[in-house]
Parts: C-alpha cells; structure tokens; sequence
C-alpha cells in the first residue's frame, strides 16, 4: 500500500475485468485457478488459457505476462474488499437493531460500533476469501517481483489498497471527531489498525487451535484506535 495517483492502465484494467470480455476472461481463469490451487507458480499462462477457452498466444493481445494478470486479480480483490468495508460502514446503522437506528449516527458510541464494523468486515473477508486474501498481501503474489519483472508500474503497485484503506481512515477520523479515539493521526492509526487486522487474520489460521479469546479483535481494535471508554 501507499499513497498515489489513480493509474490510467489500472483503470483500463479493471475496466475489462467488469466488462465481461475476453480480458476478464483471462483474469477470471487466473484466480480461479488460484483459488483452487493455492499455489501462483502453478498458475502459467498455458493453464489460465485453458481455463479461460483460448489459445496461449491470445492472451499477449491482453496482458504481456501472467505478473501482469496476477496484478488485476490482486486490484479487484481489494476493490472486492473495499467495497465490503464500505458497505459494513453503510449498512451498520440498519443492521444495528431497532434501539440503535434511533441513535443518531454521529453519536460517540455509534461511531466506534460503526469502526468495529468495519474491522470486523475486514476480518471476515479474509475468513471468506482466504486464497484472494494471500495473493493481495504477497503470501502468492508479490509487488517486488512483478516490479522487477518491468510487468507492472510502481503507480500501479503504490495504489494497491489506498480506497479500502480509506474505508478505515474514515471509520476513526469519525471516532476521533466524536471525541471518542485520543488519537491524533488518523492515517498513521489506520494504518497500524490495518496491520494489526492482518496480523490476527494471519494468526487465526497459522495457529488455529490457539485459545483465542473471543473478545481479541475488540481488544485489538479499541487498542490501536485509541477508543476510550470501549
């Protein structure tokens, strides 16, 4: 993750992701294939054009190699995530339960059960989307490789992540304009609120049978957003 402007070839990308023609075609096969496997190095572009009903030599027309694909499935999973951030932060007035749509949602508690929401959002994306969730954070795919490989643009791999990211920043700034979070840089907080969420998404399967408690993320959460009185 860092901080860039959008990138016109990201853009068009993602555009043919959406589109449903032969580029998503290709970018679909990719992560399926990596969702079934696991694995990005079983992932060529003989087996992705397979998948996808077309001739290797088709896919060049798209995308010059598969770090070039592997980095629209890694776009669209966090365009995947941050869509379900944004509409954990969205609905959670409404799913909140009767007593608590009558709250205004400015109000101090709402604002850091709104974060919490948010949070949660991010951990159950990565429960839900495990094979997605490691490509996007290098546990199959990794921005220094494509990088060197002269596949992908540093703007391309700086942007990775900024919008959901900006779901979080979002959530706390709330807090801390509700005088609820004593934090003082919500970029800075968010970001080692983000890592934290990875560290434990990581943790609950690397280490499975630990006892966790079942309040950690709260605790984790309240924590590093500096939320008082949680």
């Amino acid at each position: 993750m860092g901080t860039a402007e959008p990138d016109p070839g990201a853009s068009r990308h993602r555009a043919g992701v959406r589109s449903g023609d032969l580029g998503g075609r290709i970018v679909a096969a990719a992560a399926e294939l990596l969702d079934e496997t696991g694995d990005h190095a079983s992932v060529s572009l003989r087996s992705i054009a397979r998948r996808a009903g077309v001739s290797a030599p088709a896919i060049y027309g798209h995308y010059a190699n598969v770090q070039s694909i592997f980095l629209v499935v890694v776009q669209e999973a966090f365009a995947e995530l941050e869509q379900a951030l944004r509409d954990s932060a969205d609905r959670f007035p409404d799913e909140a339960g009767a007593a608590a749509r009558q709250v205004d949602q400015d109000d101090p508690q709402m604002t850091v059960a709104r974060l919490h929401a948010v949070c949660d959002a991010y951990l159950d994306f990565a429960v839900r989307r495990p094979q997605r969730y490691r490509i996007m954070f290098g546990g199959l795919w990794t921005a220094t490789t494509a990088l060197e490989s002269s596949a992908v643009t540093r703007r391309e791999v700086e942007a990775l992540g900024q919008e959901a990211l900006g779901v979080i920043v979002a959530a706390l700034q709330g807090c801390i304009d509700a005088g609820v979070s004593t934090s003082t840089d919500a970029f800075a907080d968010a970001v080692a609120l983000w890592l934290g969420l990875h560290g434990l998404a990581h943790q609950r399967v690397a280490a499975a049978a630990f006892p966790w408690p079942g309040d950690i993320a709260r605790r984790l959460i309240s924590a590093l957003a500096h939320v008082t009185g949680d």
